[in-house]
């Protein structure tokens, strides 16, 4: 994948946070990897490592979407986008940037105080081994849907002075798109049918013509 050039001055801040994330799941893989060795070859299982990996991933899966958002890499649909006049196009990027500061704020409202409390009690897991997951990962939450907000922002900023004209999907794109998915519709059909639209749409006229015919009196008239 080629990354997106850096375009605003939260960027930065994301490739740094993103290349140290790079990074953790082969911690992650390295230290399940000397479970299962200690575990089944020396009969020396470990407290520390899976309660370590969950704290490690809960990390990454919240870093992960941060450099998604800096790298415009999250699922979109861009059929009616491309569609659009630049005004809808520009309105529609708005809305999307809005929506991301509502939710941003909704989870750092709603979670500020439990955040902080968690934090300063210290609180930990309450295993064996009892790592602070709880007060880590909690705060970590928030700061990550801060910059979250402020990556939406940064992105819409410097994509409003860009090309807007630019499209994802060209007309020829469109047609072979719908060409495709038509082509797709026809395969999935029932083994043993025509095997084309248009001889299926033939046979199945005629089909129905003689069960119209089988359903009339043979003759005479009807008792």
């Amino acid at each position: 994948m080629v990354e997106h050039e850096k375009t605003g001055p939260l960027d930065p801040i994301t490739w740094g946070i993103s290349r140290i994330a790079m990074w953790l799941p082969a911690f992650i893989v390295s230290i399940i990897f000397l479970e299962v060795v200690l575990r089944y070859m020396f009969l020396r299982p470990t407290l520390w490592v899976n309660e370590t990996s969950l704290w490690v991933a809960g990390a990454v899966y919240l870093t992960a979407g941060l450099y998604s958002m800096q790298q415009r890499s999250h699922i979109r649909i861009f059929i009616l986008y491309d569609l659009a006049p630049l005004w809808m196009r520009r309105f529609f990027d708005i809305l999307s940037t809005f929506c991301v500061c509502i939710f941003a704020g909704a989870v750092i409202w709603g979670g500020y105080s439990e955040a902080v409390e968690k934090l300063l009690n210290w609180e930990r897991f309450g295993t064996k081994f009892n790592p602070p997951i709880p007060a880590t990962i909690k705060p970590l939450i928030l700061i990550t849907m801060a910059l979250l907000a402020l990556q939406a922002i940064s992105n819409l900023l410097y994509d409003w002075n860009t090309d807007q004209r630019e499209k994802h999907y060209g007309e020829d794109d469109l047609e072979d798109l719908f060409e495709d998915l038509a082509r797709d519709h026809l395969d999935a059909r029932p083994t043993g049918e025509a095997a084309n639209h248009e001889d299926w749409a033939e046979d199945h006229s005629k089909n129905g013509v003689q069960g119209m015919d089988d359903s009339r009196p043979s003759g005479g008239k009807h008792e």
